[in-house]
């Protein structure tokens, strides 16, 4: 993967050529299709990490209708598989225009509640979730995803929860540390090398 690409999926390209393509997903008996294009995370296959956060926050969350985030939500897989699950709303986020369009399109497709918002992590979200759910873009920088993970407490209802993924080599252990100082964070699930954690903000 090289460095051009790499940018992409968390800024915006315009001269990136476009080559759609859908990516097949099943949960349980629930079937998935989506949109996916150049210049947006994993683009060929659903990302490790977003699929073992998606099917384990399933695994422990059994509350319906809910309001969900997803934080830089490229092209809305995490989000819309929990929402369609969960009989839930979900609102889509991300700074990458080609995303948000992919997902505005996947929303579609898969027959969900939701809707899609431009923005740079909170900056255009105005109301209050029961989940944030979030992959962050760990190649943006350790400032941006300690951003998008200790600001997620001002985005949650009171008895919210974020869920987020993180490799165990891309500092799990001190987002641990720092998420602690503000709220309650525990690892929920350990797969090759990526962490699955909650956290709760009184």
């Amino acid at each position: 993967m090289n460095g051009d690409f790499l940018e992409h999926y968390f800024t915006n390209n315009t001269d990136l050529k476009s080559e759609i393509r859908i990516i097949n997903y099943t949960y349980q008996r629930e079937t998935f299709a989506f949109f996916s294009d150049n210049g947006v995370f994993s683009k060929d296959k659903i990302d490790f990490g977003s699929r073992l956060l998606v099917e384990t926050l399933l695994k422990h969350e059994r509350r319906m209708g809910l309001t969900i985030l997803d934080v830089g939500c490229g092209y809305g897989f995490m989000g819309i598989v929990v929402s369609r699950v969960l009989n839930s709303q979900v609102t889509l986020c991300d700074v990458n225009k080609r995303a948000l369009h992919l997902a505005e399109k996947n929303i579609s497709k898969n027959k969900i509640r939701g809707s899609s918002v431009e923005s740079d992590a909170y900056k255009n979200i105005q109301e209050k979730f029961d989940l944030i759910i979030t992959n962050p873009p760990i190649r943006a920088g350790k400032d941006i995803v300690l951003k998008i993970l200790t600001k997620a407490k001002d985005y949650l209802k009171k008895e919210g929860t974020l869920w987020f993924v993180i490799r165990k080599d891309q500092g799990a252990k001190s987002v641990l540390k720092e998420l602690e100082k503000i709220g309650t964070c525990k690892i929920i699930e350990k797969s090759k090398g990526f962490y699955i954690m909650t956290a709760e903000f009184s």
